[in-house]
């Protein structure tokens, strides 16, 4: 089955990005967060969900990934340049693997799309029907993930606005990180470093700079 790294390693349509990763062990939450920042991506993606096309990924969209430890199933919240959630996105899976730098899960097909309205759908039940008619998985796995799917689905039918102060919670968090890290002050440029070279030496390295741009 399908192993996805969350941090969209493997993904061509970035560009650029920025990511950004913290394991959380706390009353709250146990397991990985991580952001994808997608400083240029190579086109726009656009899904439907609900019936409504949306654009999920363009130029400095955010996806917030969680990765819950010891859980059967991860999420994705895809938010646009302004910090709004667009979809909610939940994989099952037959495991998650919360090794911090190489987070990844493998993928057991049946899928969850919520809507920040509370609106949701169940997908890719063909696939998941393929994968055990071709013996990728066992009758115990397909049953597992249509029960683990059900679940969700009541979770966010019974109480969405939980839902959503947990996805904040961890989005706040990771967010707060990843904006610390672009913070730190960078390593000296050479023209910085150049400022602490005599006067006559600095004059002999911009005369030699000069050269290498002929």
């Amino acid at each position: 089955m399908k192993v996805k790294y969350i941090d969209k390693r493997h993904w061509r349509r970035l560009i650029d990005r920025e990511y950004t990763e913290v394991k959380v062990n706390n009353n709250r939450f146990k397991g990985i967060i991580g952001l994808v920042t997608m400083k240029k991506v190579r086109d726009p993606l656009e899904v439907t969900v609900v019936g409504q096309n949306i654009i999920v990924a363009d130029d400095n969209y955010k996806w917030l990934q969680i990765l819950p430890e010891k859980k059967r199933y991860s999420i994705t919240v895809m938010f646009d340049n302004k910090g709004n959630p667009l979809e909610y996105y939940f994989d099952i899976n037959i495991k998650n693997i919360t090794q911090k730098g190489n987070a990844r899960t493998v993928d057991l097909c049946l899928d969850v799309l919520a809507l920040p309205s509370g609106e949701y759908e169940l997908v890719d039940e063909d696939d998941l029907m393929f994968a055990l008619e071709s013996e990728q998985i066992t009758k115990k796995q397909f049953h597992e993930a249509y029960m683990i799917a059900h679940q969700i689905m009541a979770e966010l039918e019974n109480d969405f606005k939980g839902f959503q102060k947990k996805i904040m919670y961890c989005f706040n968090k990771i967010n707060a990180k990843a904006q610390k890290n672009r913070q730190k002050p960078q390593n000296k440029t050479n023209f910085e470093k150049s400022k602490q070279i005599k006067p006559k030496q600095y004059n002999q390295t911009k005369n030699h700079q000069q050269q290498k741009k002929n």
